[in-house]
C-alpha cells in the first residue's frame, strides 16, 4: 500500500493543542509533557486486506486495523456497495445501510435453509425470554403486528376491487 503525504496544516483548525503554552485544561490536568509528543507518533503498520471492505467516501485510505471479513455479497451487498458512494453525512448513505442490514437477515434465513438448518426464528427474536420476563409486552408486540397485517391485507383487498 502506498503511503499518502498529506498536509495537515491547511484543514482549518488542525494542531490547535500543539502549543504546551496554550493548554486549555492546565488548572485540571496532571501535565506529563508526553501529551506533545505526538507529531513524533508514526502510523501502524496497515492490515492486510484479503476481502472486499468498503470504506467511507472521506478517507483516502483503509483504517490501521478493521475488523469485516465478511465480504459484501448478494442483493445487500449491492446496496452497501451504492451506500458507500456518499458521504457519510447524507441519508443517501445510512438508510441504504439499514434497508441492507434487514436484507442481510432475509437473505441469511435463506441460506440457513439451504444449507439444510431450520431457523429458529422465535429464539433468535428474543421471543423466548420476553415471554418468560415480560409476557405483556410480547402479546403487546404481536397485537400489533397482527393489526397491522390485518390493516396492510385489508388495504391491499380494498385498493383490488375498487380496481376491478
Amino acid at each position: 500500500m502506498e503511503k499518502k503525504v498529506i498536509d495537515y496544516t491547511k484543514i482549518n483548525g488542525w494542531g490547535v493543542d500543539h502549543d504546551p503554552e496554550n493548554e486549555p485544561t492546565y488548572p485540571i490536568k496532571k501535565y506529563t509533557g508526553d501529551d506533545h509528543q505526538r507529531k513524533n507518533w508514526s502510523r501502524p503498520p496497515l492490515q492486510k486486506t484479503t476481502v472486499e471492505i468498503l470504506k467511507s467516501t472521506e478517507r483516502p485510505y483503509n483504517t490501521a486495523v478493521f475488523g469485516s471479513v465478511y465480504p459484501p455479497k448478494g442483493l445487500s451487498g449491492a446496496i452497501r456497495r451504492l451506500a458507500f458512494k456518499y458521504s457519510e453525512n447524507m441519508y443517501r448513505h445510512w438508510l441504504p445501510l439499514l434497508l441492507a442490514d434487514r436484507i442481510d437477515v432475509i437473505e441469511g434465513l435463506f441460506g440457513d435453509i439451504f444449507h439444510g438448518r431450520i431457523p429458529r426464528l422465535l429464539h433468535e427474536r428474543g421471543w423466548g425470554a420476553l415471554w418468560k420476563f415480560r409476557p405483556d409486552l410480547l402479546i403487546r408486540k404481536i397485537i400489533v403486528r397482527l393489526l397491522v397485517l390485518a390493516a396492510v391485507v385489508f388495504l391491499i383487498i380494498y385498493l383490488c376491487r375498487e380496481n376491478d
